[in-house]
Protein backbone atom coordinates (compact mmCIF):
# COMPACT_ATOMS: atom_id res chain seq x y z
CA UNK A 1 0.00 0.00 0.00
CA UNK A 2 1.63 2.96 -1.02
CA UNK A 3 1.16 6.43 0.99
CA UNK A 4 1.22 9.91 0.57
CA UNK A 5 1.84 12.27 3.35
CA UNK A 6 0.54 15.72 3.75
CA UNK A 7 2.29 18.27 6.43
CA UNK A 8 0.02 20.94 7.57
CA UNK A 9 0.51 22.56 10.98
CA UNK A 10 -1.70 24.66 12.33
CA UNK A 11 0.62 27.67 13.43
CA UNK A 12 0.56 29.22 9.91
CA UNK A 13 1.66 33.30 10.65
CA UNK A 14 1.84 35.13 7.52
CA UNK A 15 -1.29 33.53 5.79
CA UNK A 16 -3.47 32.95 8.79
CA UNK A 17 -5.36 29.10 8.28
CA UNK A 18 -4.24 28.96 4.86
CA UNK A 19 -4.20 24.84 4.99
CA UNK A 20 -7.60 25.05 5.71
CA UNK A 21 -8.56 28.67 4.31
CA UNK A 22 -11.20 28.70 0.94
CA UNK A 23 -9.67 28.18 -2.41
CA UNK A 24 -11.41 27.68 -5.21
CA UNK A 25 -14.85 26.98 -3.24
CA UNK A 26 -13.24 24.01 -1.26
CA UNK A 27 -10.14 24.10 1.92
CA UNK A 28 -6.98 24.44 0.21
CA UNK A 29 -6.04 20.77 1.67
CA UNK A 30 -8.72 19.36 0.01
CA UNK A 31 -7.09 20.60 -3.67
CA UNK A 32 -4.10 18.05 -2.65
CA UNK A 33 -5.93 15.34 -1.11
CA UNK A 34 -8.04 14.77 -3.71
CA UNK A 35 -4.96 14.60 -6.04
CA UNK A 36 -3.45 12.17 -3.85
CA UNK A 37 -6.68 10.25 -4.34
CA UNK A 38 -6.93 10.44 -8.07
CA UNK A 39 -3.67 9.06 -8.82
CA UNK A 40 -3.06 4.71 -10.27
CA UNK A 41 -1.06 4.19 -7.06
CA UNK A 42 -1.46 5.80 -3.98
CA UNK A 43 -3.72 4.18 -1.83
CA UNK A 44 -3.10 6.08 1.65
CA UNK A 45 -2.99 9.88 2.54
CA UNK A 46 -2.11 10.48 5.92
CA UNK A 47 -2.36 14.28 7.01
CA UNK A 48 0.45 15.18 9.71
CA UNK A 49 -0.94 17.91 11.92
CA UNK A 50 -1.23 19.26 15.37
CA UNK A 51 -4.28 20.86 15.07
CA UNK A 52 -7.49 19.07 15.50
CA UNK A 53 -9.69 21.50 13.39
CA UNK A 54 -7.16 20.58 10.05
CA UNK A 55 -7.50 16.89 10.95
CA UNK A 56 -11.53 17.23 10.79
CA UNK A 57 -11.03 18.68 7.28
CA UNK A 58 -8.63 16.06 6.46
CA UNK A 59 -10.75 13.20 7.31
CA UNK A 60 -13.85 14.87 5.83
CA UNK A 61 -11.84 14.80 2.27
CA UNK A 62 -11.23 11.38 2.95
CA UNK A 63 -7.83 11.41 4.90
CA UNK A 64 -6.74 9.85 7.69
CA UNK A 65 -4.88 11.92 10.89
CA UNK A 66 -3.79 8.16 12.85
CA UNK A 67 -1.14 10.17 14.97
CA UNK A 68 -0.87 14.29 16.37
CA UNK A 69 2.18 15.73 15.30
CA UNK A 70 4.45 16.31 17.85
CA UNK A 71 4.87 20.32 18.96
CA UNK A 72 8.03 20.54 18.51
CA UNK A 73 7.56 19.42 14.72
CA UNK A 74 5.04 22.08 14.40
CA UNK A 75 6.60 25.63 14.76
CA UNK A 76 8.17 27.52 12.58
CA UNK A 77 12.01 25.98 12.33
CA UNK A 78 10.24 22.39 12.00
CA UNK A 79 11.38 21.12 8.43
CA UNK A 80 9.49 19.38 5.92
CA UNK A 81 12.48 16.56 6.17
CA UNK A 82 11.87 16.58 10.19
CA UNK A 83 8.09 16.07 9.67
CA UNK A 84 8.49 13.10 7.13
CA UNK A 85 11.33 11.29 9.05
CA UNK A 86 8.65 11.36 12.18
CA UNK A 87 5.93 10.05 9.82
CA UNK A 88 7.97 7.90 8.20
CA UNK A 89 9.34 6.39 11.34
CA UNK A 90 5.47 6.04 12.39
CA UNK A 91 4.40 3.54 9.34
CA UNK A 92 7.02 1.84 9.85
CA UNK A 93 6.65 1.42 13.33
CA UNK A 94 3.18 0.46 12.56
CA UNK A 95 4.30 -1.94 9.71
CA UNK A 96 1.80 -0.01 7.18
CA UNK A 97 2.44 1.05 3.94
CA UNK A 98 5.55 0.45 1.17
CA UNK A 99 8.52 1.90 -0.58
CA UNK A 100 8.22 5.02 -1.59
CA UNK A 101 6.88 7.58 0.12
CA UNK A 102 5.49 10.89 -1.51
CA UNK A 103 5.21 14.22 0.74
CA UNK A 104 2.48 16.08 -1.22
CA UNK A 105 2.42 19.78 -0.02
CA UNK A 106 -1.61 20.89 1.37
CA UNK A 107 -0.65 24.35 0.13
CA UNK A 108 -0.40 22.65 -4.34
CA UNK A 109 -4.39 23.56 -5.85
CA UNK A 110 -2.38 23.07 -9.25
CA UNK A 111 -1.71 20.20 -8.39
CA UNK A 112 -2.26 17.30 -10.75
CA UNK A 113 -2.71 13.27 -10.38
CA UNK A 114 -0.90 12.76 -13.98
CA UNK A 115 2.30 14.31 -12.62
CA UNK A 116 2.42 12.41 -9.22
CA UNK A 117 1.94 9.23 -11.45
CA UNK A 118 4.50 10.16 -13.77
CA UNK A 119 6.87 11.17 -11.39
CA UNK A 120 6.15 7.89 -9.58
CA UNK A 121 7.19 5.96 -12.67
CA UNK A 122 10.50 8.16 -13.14
CA UNK A 123 11.46 7.58 -9.21
CA UNK A 124 10.58 3.54 -10.09
CA UNK A 125 13.04 3.08 -12.81
CA UNK A 126 15.64 5.44 -11.79
CA UNK A 127 18.69 5.21 -8.62
CA UNK A 128 17.10 8.41 -7.46
CA UNK A 129 16.83 8.99 -3.74
CA UNK A 130 14.33 11.45 -4.27
CA UNK A 131 12.67 12.55 -7.63
CA UNK A 132 10.49 16.22 -6.92
CA UNK A 133 8.31 18.40 -9.27
CA UNK A 134 10.63 21.40 -9.77
CA UNK A 135 10.55 24.27 -12.85
CA UNK A 136 12.79 26.86 -14.50
CA UNK A 137 13.05 30.39 -13.48
CA UNK A 138 11.29 32.68 -15.53
CA UNK A 139 14.63 35.37 -15.25
CA UNK A 140 18.69 34.55 -15.11
CA UNK A 141 19.45 34.00 -11.73
CA UNK A 142 22.96 35.16 -13.02
CA UNK A 143 21.88 38.60 -13.39
CA UNK A 144 20.09 38.76 -9.94
CA UNK A 145 20.54 41.68 -7.53
CA UNK A 146 20.44 42.47 -3.94
CA UNK A 147 19.99 45.97 -2.45
CA UNK A 148 22.77 46.85 0.10
CA UNK A 149 22.34 48.86 3.56
CA UNK A 150 21.93 51.92 1.43
CA UNK A 151 19.59 50.76 -0.92
CA UNK A 152 21.96 50.17 -3.95
CA UNK A 153 21.76 47.84 -6.50
CA UNK A 154 24.45 45.05 -6.12
CA UNK A 155 24.79 42.33 -8.69
CA UNK A 156 25.36 38.67 -7.16
CA UNK A 157 27.68 37.74 -10.18
CA UNK A 158 28.59 41.14 -11.40
CA UNK A 159 31.02 39.30 -14.15
CA UNK A 160 27.85 38.22 -16.00
CA UNK A 161 26.52 41.75 -16.72
CA UNK A 162 26.82 41.48 -20.38
CA UNK A 163 26.77 37.91 -20.50
CA UNK A 164 24.06 36.61 -23.60
CA UNK A 165 21.25 35.44 -21.73
CA UNK A 166 21.42 32.13 -24.53
CA UNK A 167 24.98 31.50 -22.95
CA UNK A 168 23.95 31.03 -19.39
CA UNK A 169 23.62 27.85 -17.53
CA UNK A 170 19.44 27.66 -17.12
CA UNK A 171 18.49 27.12 -13.12
CA UNK A 172 15.85 25.33 -11.61
CA UNK A 173 13.83 26.08 -8.56
CA UNK A 174 12.12 23.34 -6.27
CA UNK A 175 8.19 23.83 -7.53
CA UNK A 176 6.88 22.98 -4.14
CA UNK A 177 3.94 20.51 -4.52
CA UNK A 178 5.43 16.71 -4.18
CA UNK A 179 8.75 14.83 -3.29
CA UNK A 180 8.75 10.88 -3.86
CA UNK A 181 11.23 9.27 -1.79
CA UNK A 182 12.19 5.54 -0.28
CA UNK A 183 11.15 5.59 3.78
CA UNK A 184 15.44 5.22 3.69
CA UNK A 185 15.50 8.55 2.40
CA UNK A 186 13.21 9.97 4.48
CA UNK A 187 14.19 8.04 7.73
CA UNK A 188 18.09 8.86 7.03
CA UNK A 189 17.28 12.74 6.22
CA UNK A 190 19.30 12.46 3.24
CA UNK A 191 19.82 15.67 1.28
CA UNK A 192 17.23 16.37 -1.47
CA UNK A 193 19.42 19.02 -3.51
CA UNK A 194 21.85 16.70 -4.38
CA UNK A 195 23.28 14.32 -7.22
CA UNK A 196 20.96 11.93 -6.01
CA UNK A 197 18.17 13.32 -7.05
CA UNK A 198 15.63 13.66 -9.97
CA UNK A 199 14.11 16.96 -11.16
CA UNK A 200 10.36 15.95 -12.39
CA UNK A 201 9.71 19.32 -14.49
CA UNK A 202 7.20 21.30 -14.36
CA UNK A 203 5.50 24.14 -16.84
CA UNK A 204 5.85 27.69 -15.23
CA UNK A 205 2.26 28.40 -15.61
CA UNK A 206 0.75 25.95 -13.26
CA UNK A 207 3.38 26.74 -10.42
CA UNK A 208 2.82 29.19 -7.28
CA UNK A 209 4.63 29.17 -3.62
CA UNK A 210 1.57 30.55 -1.62
CA UNK A 211 3.82 32.03 1.51
CA UNK A 212 2.58 35.28 1.62
CA UNK A 213 -1.25 37.37 0.72
CA UNK A 214 0.51 38.92 -2.33
CA UNK A 215 1.30 34.46 -3.02
CA UNK A 216 -2.78 33.53 -2.35
CA UNK A 217 -4.03 36.62 -4.53
CA UNK A 218 -1.56 35.75 -7.15
CA UNK A 219 -2.87 31.40 -7.14
CA UNK A 220 -6.10 32.99 -6.94
CA UNK A 221 -5.87 34.71 -9.97
CA UNK A 222 -3.85 31.84 -12.12
CA UNK A 223 -6.84 29.43 -10.42
CA UNK A 224 -9.91 31.28 -12.55
CA UNK A 225 -7.52 31.84 -15.64
CA UNK A 226 -7.26 28.11 -15.86
CA UNK A 227 -10.46 27.62 -14.79
CA UNK A 228 -11.35 30.01 -17.77
CA UNK A 229 -9.17 27.76 -19.94
CA UNK A 230 -10.67 24.65 -18.90
CA UNK A 231 -14.17 26.50 -19.48
CA UNK A 232 -13.98 28.74 -22.40
CA UNK A 233 -17.91 28.62 -22.99
CA UNK A 234 -19.59 29.75 -19.64
CA UNK A 235 -23.31 28.63 -18.69
CA UNK A 236 -25.42 30.61 -20.56
CA UNK A 237 -23.00 31.74 -22.93
CA UNK A 238 -24.58 30.19 -25.93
Amino acid sequence: MITAVIPARGGSKRIERKNIRSFGGKPMIAWSIEAAARTRHIQRIIVSTDDEEIAQVARAYGAETPFVRPTELADDHATTGAVMKHAVGWLSGNDMGEDPVCCIYATAPFLRETDIDDALDVFQTSQADYVFSATTYAFPIQRAFHLDEKHQVQMFHPEHLTTRSQDLVEAYHDAGQFYWASRTAWQQSRPIFCPRSTAFLLPRYRVQDIDTPEDWERAEWMFRQMQEMNNPFPRGSL
